[in-house]
């Protein structure tokens, strides 16, 4: 799609029941780039206090898929197909931001990158990095995917 379609990526992007309970906001997104937010509760927390590791994982994937569905034609869907994330420093903070950006859209595959950044006290730290690669898929006339 060459304009992004803020109501389908929102759809998308609240869709997913797992995205809904943790929290996890859609902030922007533009051709390629998305951008979501997530304030930290008691329950994103393992047990040092620490923005667990999953939760990380999880933001960073979520948003790579939604800046590499902003992409898409009609009749594609985007699934995740691996992801590879570096924890940089402990996660601590009273909110989480990413950023996701297309690096490659391809016919098959599609490969982004996503940067978390943790905000505590009004200062802002990179504190995990992912690679994230999506498969584009069609919807079949039967409704499936292939």
């Amino acid at each position: 799609m060459s304009d992004v379609d803020r109501a389908v990526l929102e759809r998308f992007f609240t869709s997913a029941p797992f995205i809904r309970e943790l929290g996890l906001e859609l902030v922007s997104v533009t051709p390629g780039e998305c951008r979501s937010r997530l304030l930290v509760a008691t329950r994103h927390l393992q047990q040092d206090g620490f923005v667990h590791a999953g939760v990380q994982g999880a933001m960073a994937d979520h948003t790579a898929g939604a800046a590499a569905a902003s992409l898409l034609r009609p009749g594609q869907r985007i699934l995740g197909a691996e992801f590879k994330i570096n924890l940089l420093r402990a996660a601590r903070g009273e909110s989480m931001y990413c950023v996701a950006r297309v690096l490659k859209a391809g016919r098959t595959l599609t490969v982004a990158e996503a940067e978390n950044w943790c905000v505590a006290g009004g200062e802002e730290k990179l504190v995990s990095k992912a690679l994230v690669t999506l498969a584009v898929v069609v919807e079949s006339l039967a409704g499936g995917r292939s």
